[in-house]
């Protein structure tokens, strides 16, 4: 994805609230399953990581490649995601 795809991405989703909250228990499969019905349905989207900052790195790794979901951007504890919907 090239930058200014990313940059009309990161605009539209100024707006978003996040659909997804990761919290104590962690990236656990019922929150992953959470996170593929949103992209699923809404292509771009928030999540919010309550964790120190090394953490929320590697958990928005994690959830970018267990997804195949395209990071967006990252601001403390939001990060946006992006997954193209074929179907829609």
């Amino acid at each position: 994805m090239d930058t200014l795809q990313k940059k009309k991405l990161k605009s539209q989703a100024h707006n978003l609230k996040p659909v997804v909250m990761i919290g104590q228990a962690g990236l656990t499969t019922g929150v992953l399953a959470e996170i593929e019905l949103a992209l699923n349905s809404h292509e771009l989207i928030k999540v919010k990581i309550r964790a120190e900052r090394d953490e929320r790195q590697v958990l928005s790794e994690k959830i970018c490649n267990e997804t195949k979901a395209e990071l967006i951007q990252s601001i403390g504890q939001i990060i946006v995601i992006y997954r193209l919907n074929p179907n829609k």
